[in-house]
């Protein structure tokens, strides 16, 4: 069992910049791939970012890469998620997430375990 908690959400002006925190605790941090995804009002959950295990792999949405950088802290059981230039498209909960596997996958339904979620709101 993985519990997580998010943190780090608020409201920001366009061009801003945040950063999520999720702690983990319960089971080896180190063995799970983690997962950043993100809902708006109205829309299905998609995947934002993720990180392998070790960290030595990453990957992104064509929407944020470039402006997201995921990170991850074995030694903390916490991975990160800095956000720059952000845009009001990027309004929506932002979830932690912790996968099982070796590799990174993209569909949420892979993902195991889940935190409650912290609401970040970019004005224009």
């Amino acid at each position: 069992q993985v519990q997580l908690v998010e943190s780090g959400g608020g409201l920001v002006q366009a061009g801003g910049s945040l950063r999520l925190s999720c702690p983990a605790s319960g089971r080896a941090f180190n063995s799970y791939t983690m997962g950043w995804f993100r809902q708006a009002p109205g829309k299905e959950r998609e995947f934002v970012a993720a990180i392998r295990w070790d960290g030595g792999s990453t990957r992104y949405a064509d929407s944020v890469r470039g402006r997201f950088t995921i990170s991850r802290d074995n030694a903390k059981s916490t991975v990160y998620l800095q956000m720059n230039s952000l845009k009001p498209e990027d309004t929506a909960v932002y979830y932690c997430a912790a996968d099982r596997s070796l590799g990174i996958r993209l569909g949420a339904t892979m993902y195991e375990y889940w935190g409650q979620g912290t609401q970040v709101t970019v004005s224009s």
